[in-house]
């Protein structure tokens, strides 16, 4: 029996955070193969340290591109995200490239040849999930601590806060009465700030825009508000804390409220499954909940490297579903080619989209007109409410 009262966290971390700066790199990488040849593969991990980054993996696609542009790139997107601190600047940063072509006998498991459909980029399982607890069809929690940080870097970006820098985690405890999300308990916010300005003054800065991204009458008591609990955080970024490519899957994905594969998602392009098949399982689930068939589903996709066909599908409604769980698998199975190649024609991945996917979540945003995010699009809904009723 599902439990229906309790507390549930999950955090959130911004664009400037060291693990995050690594992985805008890694995604604008992947944007710059794939602006160039729609058809590039890319494997790209990134490290970042004080006023170093170190770019490693392997690639296939024009030789134009060549190790220049990739630096480039990366100091291209450090700089977008605002670093120009003594420790960690876009222009003064060391850039280390060690980028190379991609290994033959992985191209030759993948790559389509004769009657052979192209296959997975790696063996690998990967979930998607949807809920009815926001507008997005999110965990409440993951979704706020999402919209707080997203709110504090407009306002950066805007010069509206000039005060805070990139660095920043948000933390957001909701309890849930009768299954349902009904206010905050608490929230942390620890933010990179400017010398110049003590605790009070960052809480202050940001308390608006924690109070405005929570439902009306949701914000948590003053006790349990929580800015900057160790009191300052003036070095941040790489030069606080050593970054990598692909340490914040939870984040990334629905906070600890649904299981995750554990494959990460940026720096790879979308022939591997690790990424495209968990953009398709979101897409279903979503699909499946926008047409009412549940209130919550688990989307299971499983895949053996160089094998083209997914394992399993699995779905769980979690009790909540109005139709028979596999009779949706069969249909939904129909609506849409699994293989990597279907994944990625249905929901139009080979493009460079990716750069934006890197900060604040790669599920419950909006889906953008050039393609970004297409797998939040509820487009299949007429076809499972035809098929169903």
């Amino acid at each position: 029996m599902a439990k229906l009262n309790y507390l549930f966290t999950s955090e959130s971390v911004s664009e400037g955070h060291p693990d995050k700066v690594c992985d805008r790199i890694s995604d604008a990488i992947v944007d710059l193969f794939l602006s160039h040849d729609p058809y590039a593969r890319v494997a790209v991990e990134t490290m970042a340290t004080t006023n170093q980054v170190v770019l490693a993996g392997e690639v296939r696609g024009p030789e134009s591109i060549t190790p220049d542009q990739l630096v480039s790139v990366a100091r291209h997107a450090v700089k977008d995200i605002g670093y120009e601190q003594d420790g960690f600047h876009w222009e003064k940063m060391d850039v280390k490239c060690l980028v190379h072509a991609q290994s033959a006998d992985i191209a030759v498991g993948v790559d389509a040849a004769g009657n052979k459909d192209e296959g997975a980029g790696d063996q690998g399982i990967m979930f998607g999930y949807a809920c009815r607890e926001t507008p997005a069809l999110m965990p409440a929690p993951i979704y706020y601590a999402h919209a707080i940080l997203r709110s504090l870097a407009e306002a950066r970006h805007s010069g509206a806060a000039p005060l805070l820098g990139p660095d920043a985690k948000s933390q957001v405890t909701l309890r849930y009465e009768n299954g349902k999300p009904v206010c905050a308990t608490s929230v942390v916010l620890s933010t990179q700030h400017d010398a110049s300005i003590d605790t009070d003054a960052v809480r202050e800065i940001v308390r608006p825009h924690v109070v405005n991204c929570l439902p009306d009458g949701w914000m948590c008591g003053e006790p349990d508000f929580y800015v900057n609990p160790t009191g300052r955080f003036v070095i941040g970024g790489p030069d606080g804390d050593a970054g990598l490519t692909g340490r914040k899957i939870i984040v990334d994905t629905y906070g600890g409220a649904a299981p995750h594969g554990g494959g990460a998602f940026s720096g790879k392009d979308p022939t591997k499954v690790d990424r495209s098949a968990a953009y398709a399982a979101r897409y279903l689930a979503k699909n499946v909940v926008a047409a009412e068939l549940a209130d919550r589903c688990t989307i299971q996709l499983s895949y053996a490297i160089g094998v083209s066909k997914p394992l399993s599908v699995y779905i769980d409604t979690h009790g909540t579903g109005q139709v028979d769980e596999d009779r949706l698998s069969e249909v939904l199975q129909q609506l849409v080619n699994l293989t990597p190649r279907g994944i990625r024609t249905h929901l139009g991945l080979n493009k460079p989209i990716y750069a934006r996917t890197a900060s604040y979540g790669h599920f419950g945003r909006d889906a953008d007109v050039d393609g970004g995010f297409s797998w939040e699009k509820t487009d299949l809904v007429p076809d499972l409410r035809t098929a169903f009723f």
